[in-house]
């Protein structure tokens, strides 16, 4: 049977209401809604999935976020950011656990600094509710855009429940629709001239819901990230509002003592958590018989290259998905939506100037993220429990309370701050050989925090200057 078709929307004429579609009722398709709907556009949003927000939202469904201070910027600029707090839970710091149980606690940033665990599932239906009801945008459920036409500015839109096929006309496209963005795939990919790279990392990872008490009180300590580094391997662990804690273990696939191919029963579950994280295992003995309830999955670093064709642009995943070990994959898509709405504000609604620029700054920024976030991976797994590395974090805390226009830590930067990504992994490396010169110094572990290494760094370091 031959589809239906709609063609909705027309040429605009002077003075008539600008249209744009979003591809994605995804985060960060929700928020650039609410940019465009106080910029005076009439948004659209077609969702591929069904409302998730009539259907019973599981805590831990997939990997928590975490929300920082880029995330906040974007959120705040729009007077949605207090809507989220409500479901964020703030974490001071790493708790890090070792074979036998012990912990080790390493604060964030400065004192007070946070970033927030929130669940996916629950910021994504708070973010359709902002969208709505404070972007004054329709959300077109199981609508699946297939393709667009980049010189006409229309998007073909399958109904996935009836097989209708649509024909949006809009000024504007943008396409929100997640790493493996059907729009880059079908439409941007067939372009000359276009760059696609895809690369799945090595490591797997699959999730386990460790549930509140029965009292409904936390295990562990709510505000605070769990790590279990074990070298190769590392589980982590996000607070979530109910009591429970959403936990996720990256592991090798195949190819390793330890490895995802290993674990084909609940007694090599058990066993494999009986011996690798003893204390996780006490607070949850049935491991083995939760095991099945999320799927095993893979992790993808994807770049391509330019993010914008005509009137349609990538955002989010849809440019630059990473891996998610700097937690700051949510709160770069929300930055997206910060430097566009600057560039749009700049640029007088130009958008043939917006999209160039946004092609020629942003995409450095994403390259960086994803750089940073596979280093951060082999920090976390192999080096957070490594007495060298904490004094190393001790001394770099030390100098920045003494000079915090001097030295500010590559995680701060990244997280606590709106620094380019594209400049802190610059500064990073930096300062890493810096580090290695300290660290190097004759008995540092008895003069770390001495008169003189504080000099030998502000001698090095004399050239820095963060402005925050």
């Amino acid at each position: 049977m031959t589809p239906l078709i709609r063609n909705i929307g027309g040429n605009k004429a002077i003075g008539m209401e600008k249209n744009v579609t979003i591809i994605g009722a995804g985060l960060v398709g929700s928020l650039w809604a609410v940019y465009l709907s106080r910029a005076g556009y009439k948004v659209t949003i077609y969702e591929r999935r069904s409302d998730i927000r009539k259907a019973e939202i599981s805590a831990g469904k997939s990997i928590n976020l975490a929300l920082s201070v880029r995330g906040w910027k974007a959120l705040d600029a729009v007077g949605v950011g207090d809507d989220v707090r409500e479901i964020a839970i703030p974490m001071y710091g790493r708790v890090m656990h070792d074979l036998e149980g012990e912990l080790t606690h390493q604060a964030y940033g400065k004192e007070g600094q946070a970033i927030y665990s929130v669940s996916r599932g629950n910021i994504n239906a708070k973010m359709m509710d902002i969208a709505e009801k404070k972007g004054n945008s329709t959300i077109h459920y199981n609508h699946e855009c297939h393709r667009v036409d980049f010189e006409k500015s229309i998007s073909f839109i399958r109904n996935t429940i009836t097989g209708e096929e649509i024909e949006i006309k809009s000024d504007l496209i943008f396409a929100s629709d997640g790493a493996f963005s059907a729009i880059r795939y079908n439409s941007m990919q067939k372009l000359p001239r276009f760059n696609y790279s895809q690369r799945f990392i090595e490591d797997g990872y699959r999730e386990i819901l460790l549930p509140a008490n029965e009292d409904g009180s936390y295990k562990m300590d709510k505000n605070a990230l769990h790590i279990w580094p074990r070298g190769r391997f590392m589980m982590i662990a996000l607070a979530n509002e109910d009591g429970s804690f959403t936990c996720t273990l990256f592991m090798p696939h195949e190819n390793h003592k330890y490895a995802f191919d290993k674990l084909n029963s609940k007694d090599d579950v058990d066993q494999f958590f009986k011996e690798v994280f003893p204390d996780f295992y006490k607070m949850m003995p049935n491991v083995g018989e939760a095991w099945e309830d999320h799927p095993l999955s893979s992790l993808a670093i994807i770049r391509c290259f330019p993010w914008t064709h005509g009137k349609v642009a990538l955002m989010g995943d849809s440019a630059h998905a990473t891996v998610p070990f700097y937690g700051q994959g949510m709160n770069s898509g929300f930055e997206d939506c910060t430097v566009l709405n600057d560039l749009m504000i700049k640029h007088d609604e130009n958008w043939d100037n917006v999209f160039k620029e946004y092609n020629e700054t942003r995409k450095r920024d994403g390259d960086a993220l994803q750089d940073l976030s596979l280093d951060n991976y082999y920090e976390m797994r192999d080096h957070v429990a490594d007495e060298s590395f904490l004094l190393r974090k001790k001394i770099e805390a030390k100098y920045t309370k003494l000079y915090p226009n001097k030295w500010l830590p590559l995680y701060s930067q990244v997280t606590f701050s709106n620094i380019p990504y594209h400049v802190a992994y610059n500064q990073g490396k930096i300062q890493d050989s810096i580090m290695e010169e300290v660290m190097n110094t004759e008995n540092i572990d008895q003069n770390w925090d001495s008169e003189e290494i504080m000099a030998k760094m502000a001698e090095k370091s004399k050239s820095f200057n963060f402005e925050l």
